[in-house]
């Protein structure tokens, strides 16, 4: 049954020299109306603003200030938009220009309006496509790289495929522009540390990920139900045949996954800052599955408020949980180490005794890092 299927195409395959790569961008589109004429919802997710305005404005490759950045991207959105208008109107299809910053993601009011305009423009059989809104955005409410965003899109659509488009055929045993022994793994069931370093750190002048990205952004789909193919922008059906579950790239297989507001605390949020715990808080969070309390937490760091998201840190610095804190930060600073008795004697209001609910927490794995 048709479904609703993400693609996401980077910087790499829509530059060609000086130019927008059209060739990749007329084959994408064949593929997407293809699809849509065919009763699935699409989203594409699409990197290349700054590059594109980068070269309109003869601004070197590297080396740019954000101000710069921030400016070939407002130039190179409209050239994007403008060619993607002209190629999706010959095919009968409608597009839409949606930009998001990680802010808009990590506030859940906002978050559900983005949604809300996402489902509405596909019920009306609408392309979204969506880019990071690179003209205001600082580094501090930066995605790092469309990878992430695609990911966090797919997450926001309940998407049923996430395909990242790039120009490799795949993951691989090693890089291979270096190793000629490299071998493309076709199918993935778990991103294990082995196959993160594998991957290594390799990116192209105009993108700004990798390998690494690519699966970073396969892990946060898969751990949401949503599986994820990695394929080259150069293979002719590469999407169809990602639909129709041939082999062309790295399938990575979903996990068992997180639903609902749950997702939001785990991926689409930006913690806000960081809860210390000791070892047993980490087991009492981990193996027992409860919430966080005031007596296991050592150290509080950063500034937030209560119902922001935070990031929680076992003692040896890996992180173990995410959730929505009861308590702002000043306030924790004040109670940690307290008993609840004690804290309601101090008259600290919260909007929970425990710091964070079990019911507002998430267990991460960072292995994989």
């Amino acid at each position: 049954m048709p479904g609703t299927v993400v693609v996401k195409i980077g910087s790499s395959s829509l530059m060609e020299g000086n130019h927008l790569h059209t060739g990749n961008m007329e084959a994408a589109a064949d593929q997407l109306s293809a699809l849509m004429k065919d009763g699935w919802k699409a989203v594409l997710v699409s990197s290349g603003a700054v590059a594109a305005g980068r070269m309109r404005l003869g601004l070197p490759a590297e080396g740019l200030t954000i101000p710069e950045k921030q400016a070939a991207a407002a130039v190179g959105q409209g050239v994007l938009m403008q060619a993607y208008e002209r190629i999706f109107e010959r095919r009968g299809i409608i597009i839409a220009q949606v930009l998001l910053t990680r802010d808009v993601m990590g506030e859940r009011r906002r978050y559900v309006h983005a949604r809300n305009t996402l489902m509405t423009l596909l019920h009306h059989r609408v392309l979204p496509i969506v880019n990071e809104n690179d003209t205001v955005a600082v580094e501090e409410i930066r995605f790092g790289d469309n990878d992430a965003l695609s990911a966090q899109v797919a997450v926001m659509v309940d998407a049923d495929l996430l395909v990242l488009l790039t120009d490799t055929d795949g993951l691989y045993t090693a890089d291979p522009r270096v190793d000629a022994g490299a071998v493309r793994i076709p199918r993935l069931v778990e991103i294990t540390p082995q196959i993160w370093r594998a991957a290594g750190r390799t990116r192209s002048r105009v993108g700004t990920g990798g390998m690494r990205s690519k699966l970073q952004a396969a892990r946060i789909a898969s751990s949401t139900g949503i599986p994820t193919v990695i394929a080259s922008a150069r293979r002719p059906r590469a999407v169809l045949d990602a639909v129709e579950g041939k082999d062309g790239g790295t399938y990575v297989e979903p996990q068992p996954h997180i639903r609902g507001r749950k997702r939001w605390i785990a991926y689409s949020s930006a913690p806000r800052g960081r809860l210390i715990v000791d070892e047993g808080a980490v087991r009492a969070l981990c193996r027992d599955g409860r919430s966080l309390l005031a007596p296991g937490l050592l150290d509080v760091q950063g500034s937030f408020s209560a119902g922001d998201v935070v990031s929680i840190v076992g003692p040896d610095g890996r992180e173990i949980a995410r959730g929505v804190v009861n308590y702002d930060a000043r306030d924790l600073q004040n109670v940690r180490g307290l008993r609840s008795q004690d804290i309601r004697e101090m008259g600290v209001a919260a909007r929970k005794p425990e710091v964070v609910h079990r019911d507002d927490l998430v267990i991460m794995e960072e292995g994989w890092k």
